[in-house]
């Protein structure tokens, strides 16, 4: 029977919270197979999913490979575990003028022949079968692996597909990603993901200093990330007072960092309306004025009762936007609309500010109008998973 061999990474270690683990992936899973025709089984430690059909079974790996907990997959055939059985599919599998090796992981010790023994029989089977094939430890061509469990089944594969790793979506609540348009923010939603964690997302546009094109993009930019993080509810907030009372009324260079504390406070207002645990940015240290240890410490001072999540905080800039192409966002992020950060952009912005500083500007704007003025604008748009 043609089966696909499911392996977990960091749930193993998981004491007694793993059921709670293990049945969010489950359910992950299931939801990310949407309208497929499958069943999933949990067998000692390995998932299987079986009665998919065949033409069917491209698809469902590209899916799978999209669920975050899974650290790895293989297309395989399950047999009884037999030997005579296991041979007779062994010798199925194509190693004519290959090189390979055999792989025999016995979890099942009542199967009568040891690992290293019944390697060495399937690597002779292989060779009395299969012209110019020749054995190779070190660097194979070709890897034939043998998985026998303990509901007395044997897994034949020659593939392992790596999959996202990290923990089950979900597990690790659920979070608000500040989502630019640039880069480097859905990266950082990627980022959480992996580590477990639900998203909503909040934008900030400046209509009409931004077009309604650059709120397309973010749009687009969610939807992108939803094939991972399943269904995403996008917060879009009108910034343009916002921005138009820190130009009139405060110092240039001070420019960025009061429009970034006003964000980081109605970011903070999201999070306690709807039941949101933890901010999440897309910083990286040093990478622009905003980003420097001060500036930030200078903008997240104004959250008091939420976490922020800077999961990009030591990445180097090539390294962001090889994930970016990795999730399949880099090209729409460099789409040429710009977001509400590079209105009013000031020449010399201020790289140490200090909070006594910044407090010093905020006495010209009315701090909490602003706030509360961005929270009566809200627009809530549902973005679903791609599929």
């Amino acid at each position: 029977m043609n089966v696909i061999l499911l392996r977990f990474g960091e749930l193993y270690l998981k004491g007694h919270n793993r059921n709670y683990f293990e049945s969010t992936l489950i359910k992950n899973i299931k939801s990310m197979l949407e309208g497929e025709e499958f069943k999933l089984e949990m067998t000692f430690g390995r998932y299987v999913i079986s009665n998919y059909a065949q033409e069917r079974q491209g698809k469902i790996i590209e899916k799978l490979k999209k669920v975050f907990g899974l650290y790895s997959l293989s297309p395989a055939v399950e047999v009884d575990a037999e030997v005579e059985t296991i041979k007779s599919e062994v010798v199925k599998i194509d190693c004519k003028n290959k090189s390979f090796k055999v792989f025999v992981k016995r979890a099942d010790k009542s199967f009568p022949i040891s690992s290293m023994d019944f390697a060495k029989d399937l690597g002779e089977l292989i060779l009395d079968n299969n012209e110019n094939s020749s054995v190779d430890l070190y660097n194979p061509q070709c890897e034939i692996h043998v998985d026998i469990r303990m509901n007395h089944k044997a897994y034949i594969f020659d593939k392992i597909i790596k999959c996202q790793g990290g923990l089950p979506l979900g597990c690790s609540g659920k979070g608000l990603l500040l989502l630019s348009g640039g880069i480097d923010s859905p990266v950082a939603g990627y980022l959480m993901a992996k580590r477990g964690m639900e998203l909503e997302a909040l934008h900030f546009h400046s209509y009409p200093y931004t077009s309604e094109q650059a709120k397309d993009k973010v749009v687009k930019l969610a939807s992108l990330l939803t094939s991972y993080t399943g269904d995403i509810r996008l917060h879009v907030v009108s910034f343009t007072r916002v921005q138009e009372e820190i130009h009139k009324r405060c110092r240039p260079e001070f420019m960025i960092t009061i429009m970034r504390r006003i964000m980081m406070r109605v970011a903070e207002r999201i999070c306690e309306k709807y039941n949101l645990g933890a901010i999440v940015t897309g910083e990286s240290l040093g990478q622009v004025a905003s980003q420097t240890m001060q500036s930030m410490t200078v903008t997240g001072s104004v959250v008091k009762e939420k976490p922020i999540f800077r999961p990009c905080i030591v990445m180097d800039k090539e390294d962001i936007i090889e994930i970016s192409r990795d999730i399949n966002t880099y090209d729409t992020s460099i789409l040429p609309y710009e977001d509400c950060c590079t209105v009013f952009l000031p020449k010399n912005p201020v790289i140490k500010p200090t909070i006594k500083q910044a407090e010093n500007e905020e006495q010209y704007i009315d701090v909490k109008s602003l706030v509360d003025e961005c929270l009566e604008k809200e627009e809530l748009i549902q973005i679903k998973r791609e599929q």
